[in-house]
């Protein structure tokens, strides 16, 4: 078992009552699972919601100035469209790796499900190398924006995403959307400090743009931001 930080349950005890008490209310959408492992004499836990589990280590990476990592990233997603009664539509932080990678065809079936243009807005983390970014889309007025919280534009990521949605359009017989996209640039927003906090500004991006709330926050929030996340995770559930 390894201690993680302060805001981390430091005992395995504490561990499992507190998963225990915030997981088992409803075991058909949202459950715990904890083992014992008698080889290492370590309890070991998955949170799991829906689809997406989080291990020990994955929380650790909210602590302090560490990087969070994809469990993190796509487990917060889900809670943003669980918030917002799905009228946002968050992307699995692979998505446009794959996209890149191998086109729209070998994307196409991620939104075989979902109609895309009945959201009010879509959210796409953008992952390159080390560094996060976000893009947005407005469905109402077509727009695509660029959120990045070191001032870095990499043009090429909106243009990417421009022509999927092109595509998509195209596929699902939406004329509408099929023409009058325009992309933009956003400035003036909260900038991080440090090297190593980009992935937690795309979540608060992400959180405060799907309810509509003013981006008013700074690289000093961060530690609080990253408790109140850390915290959300364990209670499948943002705050108000």
């Amino acid at each position: 078992y390894i201690k993680y930080g302060s805001f981390i349950p430091l005992s395995q005890a504490d561990v499992l009552e507190y998963l225990k008490k915030n997981g088992n209310s409803d075991l058909s959408h949202r459950f715990l699972k904890a083992h014992t492992s008698r080889r290492t004499h370590t309890v070991g836990f998955m949170v799991m919601y829906n689809k997406h589990s989080l291990s020990l280590e994955d929380l650790g990476t909210l602590e302090e100035q560490n990087w969070i990592n994809d469990q993190i990233i796509n487990m917060y997603g889900e809670l943003i469209m669980e918030k917002t009664q799905h009228k946002v539509h968050f992307f699995n932080s692979f998505f446009h790796k794959q996209l890149v990678a191998k086109g729209y065809d070998g994307v196409k079936r991620w939104t075989k499900k979902v109609d895309l243009f009945s959201k009010t807005l879509l959210l796409f983390p953008i992952h390159l190398e080390i560094h996060w970014s976000l893009i947005t889309v407005t469905m109402e007025t077509k727009t695509i924006s660029y959120y990045d919280s070191q001032g870095i534009v990499f043009r090429h990521t909106t243009d990417n995403i421009m022509k999927y949605l092109l595509s998509e359009a195209k596929e699902k017989e939406q004329t509408a959307f099929q023409k009058g996209w325009k992309i933009s640039i956003i400035k003036g927003i909260p900038h991080q400090k440090n090297d190593s906090d980009c992935g937690v500004f795309v979540l608060e991006y992400c959180r405060r743009l799907s309810m509509k709330q003013p981006l008013h926050f700074s690289q000093e929030d961060m530690p609080g931001i990253r408790k109140r996340i850390y915290k959300e995770l364990c209670d499948y559930g943002l705050n108000d």
